[in-house]
C-alpha cells in the first residue's frame, strides 16, 4: 500500500515537472534558412504552425497547455520570430515542404499537427503533399478555396501596402526576436504576395484520409458556410444517432471569437482539441 502511494505521488510529481519545464529552443537547418524550434512536454508528437506575423510566443498559453499531455514542437516559419529569411516566396506549399523537412531533420518520423490561420493552411498543404507524416490535424481559422474568405477580407486584400502594416504594434516587436531586426518590410511584401496565391483545394481536402478538426470563430476570416463545406467534404455533416459511426473528422465554432481573438480562447481550445486527439467522443443515449 505504501509502495503504492509512493509511485502515485511520484508520477504526480513527474507530470508537475514535465508541465511545468520551460521549452528548450534551438535551430536547425531547413532549405536553407535557420528554423528556430522548441520542444516542450512529453507524451505523442504534436507540431505546432502560428499565424501569420506570428511567432511561437504570440500563439500563447495554449502551447504549455497543450505539453501538459504531448511533446510539443513548435517551430517559426521563414523570416518569422528568430527564424532567418531566404530568397524564396512564402507560399503555403513551401511552407508545407518546411515542415516535413523540420520533420526529418529532428528525426520526426509523424506527428499530429495543429495550425493556426496561416499555420492551419500550411498544415493543410502538409496533409495533401505529405500524408503520411500526419496522423491528425487540427486546423483553426482556415479556408481551403480562396472563395471561402470573408467577403471584407478579399475587399481588403487589395488595399494592402508595406507601409500599412509598417504602422501595425508587431512591426516593432518583430524587431525583439527576428533574427535580422530589419527584415521586416521584406516579409511583409512576401506575405503581401501570399494573400494573392491562388487557392482551390477542394478536390486535395476531399481525398485526405486521416482525421481533421476544424475550428472557425463564428466572426472568423473565413466564412461559416466554408468551414462547414470543408466539413461535409470530409465526411461530415450527417445525422447522428440513425446506427452508423460518426466521421472521423470534427467541426467546432466558437461563439462571439473574431479571427484575431480564436488563440486567446484556451481553455476552449483545449477542451476540443485534447478530446480529439485522444479520440474520445461524446456518448449517446444510444450507447
Amino acid at each position: 500500500m505504501f509502495r503504492t502511494v509512493l509511485t502515485a505521488a511520484a508520477m504526480l510529481l513527474t507530470g508537475i515537472l514535465h508541465a511545468t519545464a520551460e521549452p528548450v529552443g534551438d535551430r536547425v537547418e531547413v532549405n536553407g534558412m535557420q528554423m528556430y524550434y522548441e520542444i516542450s512536454g512529453q507524451g505523442d508528437p504534436l507540431v505546432v504552425l502560428h499565424g501569420a506575423y506570428m511567432n511561437i510566443p504570440t500563439m500563447g498559453a495554449i502551447i504549455p497547455r497543450l505539453a501538459e499531455t504531448h511533446k510539443v514542437y513548435a517551430i517559426e516559419f521563414q523570416g518569422h520570430g528568430r527564424t532567418t529569411d531566404i530568397d524564396r516566396p512564402i507560399t503555403y506549399e513551401n511552407l508545407a515542404d518546411d515542415v516535413a523537412a523540420f520533420m526529418d531533420a529532428v528525426e520526426l518520423e509523424k506527428a499530429d499537427v495543429f495550425g493556426y490561420s496561416m499555420g492551419a493552411a500550411a498544415g493543410l498543404q502538409f496533409a495533401i503533399r505529405h500524408p503520411e507524416r500526419v496522423n491528425k490535424l487540427i486546423a483553426a481559422s482556415v479556408a481551403y478555396d480562396a472563395e471561402g474568405w470573408q467577403p471584407a477580407f478579399k475587399a481588403f486584400i487589395p488595399q494592402m501596402t508595406v507601409e500599412m502594416f509598417l504602422q501595425m504594434p508587431f512591426a516593432e516587436e518583430y524587431k525583439e526576436l527576428a533574427a535580422d531586426p530589419d527584415g521586416f518590410p521584406a516579409l511583409v511584401e512576401k506575405l503581401i504576395a501570399l494573400e494573392h496565391e491562388p487557392m482551390a483545394w477542394g478536390e486535395d481536402v476531399k481525398a485526405l484520409d486521416m482525421p481533421v478538426l476544424i475550428i472557425s470563430g463564428d466572426a472568423d476570416v473565413n466564412t461559416l458556410e466554408h468551414a462547414v463545406s470543408m466539413f461535409r467534404l470530409l465526411g461530415g455533416g450527417d445525422m447522428g444517432d440513425m446506427g452508423k459511426p460518426l466521421p472521423e473528422s470534427r467541426l467546432a465554432v466558437l461563439p462571439a471569437t473574431s479571427h484575431t481573438a480564436v488563440m486567446g480562447q484556451v481553455d476552449l481550445l483545449h477542451a476540443l482539441i485534447e478530446p480529439f486527439l485522444m479520440g474520445e467522443t461524446p456518448k449517446s443515449m444510444f450507447e
